[in-house]
């Protein structure tokens, strides 16, 4: 049967979503629960590539098992072999033919500023620091260039060779959250590091060191020394999912 699980996870200790040769990865970990609760070897895909350090507050992953356990049960026996910073919460039977990254249609990640010349140690795992005052309406204004079906090369680091940088951005939006400033883009698609891109170029625009109408500019020029730095992955949460195809997944509200 194919199983789709949603968890969410901390990524501090671990070097992202894939298994990698230097070092834990969320994947290895839902993997190694799933043999020992199971018995089986299973290959647990899912819905991105979270890299190092980055966190999920939703995340979908499924695998093909043989598996007896009732599936509102499994959620509690797969986190009794798995660490205290992953944690399964809902777990169902999906199609045959679903896979947790081909069959999501949109994806919001969150990045999270908190602007202070004093650390907060209750921040210092999930938020950048940023020592200067910020004017979120003109970070706003900014983030609204990034809106639309456009070329994203300025804003991701080199990584793996990928056939084209276009892609299409549903929103990108910038708000106050208590004492923190949270970023929210959404899109079809992300390059490698294009969030983190985004945030740092967003951050040049509220610190006065880029105006929005430079936004435009950079993207138009197609030229990453032209945009902002790539923030820290601390701040950065996968945050909501759409499944627009797949009603198993809808009573897990993935988009709230």
């Amino acid at each position: 049967m194919n199983i789709a699980v949603i968890l969410s996870y901390d990524g501090t200790a671990y070097n992202g979503w894939q298994i990698q040769k230097n070092g834990p990865s969320i994947q290895e970990s839902m993997e190694t629960a799933v043999f020992r609760l199971l018995g089986q070897k299973v290959h647990v895909s899912g819905v991105g590539r979270t890299d190092s350090g980055v966190h999920a507050r939703r995340y979908v992953a499924n695998f093909k098992a043989d598996c007896t356990i009732p599936m509102d049960r499994l959620p509690y026996a797969l986190n009794s072999f798995l660490p205290e910073d992953i944690a399964v919460s809902g777990a169902i039977q999906v199609p045959e033919d679903f896979d947790a990254r081909f069959d999501c249609t949109k994806k919001e990640y969150a990045y999270y500023i908190f602007p202070s010349t004093l650390r907060n140690p209750f921040h210092a795992r999930y938020a950048y620091r940023y020592n200067y005052p910020l004017d979120i309406e003109r970070m706003q204004a900014g983030a609204q260039r990034f809106v639309g079906k456009q070329d994203f090369a300025a804003v991701r680091s080199q990584g793996t060779p990928v056939k084209s940088t276009v892609r299409t951005i549903f929103w990108c939006e910038v708000e106050p959250v208590d004492d923190r400033i949270r970023i929210r883009v959404c899109g079809d698609g992300f390059l490698y590091n294009m969030v983190r891109a985004i945030a740092g170029t967003l951050i040049y625009v509220g610190s006065g060191k880029l105006t929005p109408d430079d936004v435009t500019a950079i993207l138009r020029a197609g030229d990453r020394e032209q945009a902002g730095p790539t923030l820290p992955a601390c701040g950065l949460f996968m945050n909501r999912l759409w499944y627009e195809h797949t009603p198993e997944l809808a009573r897990f509200r993935l988009d709230a």
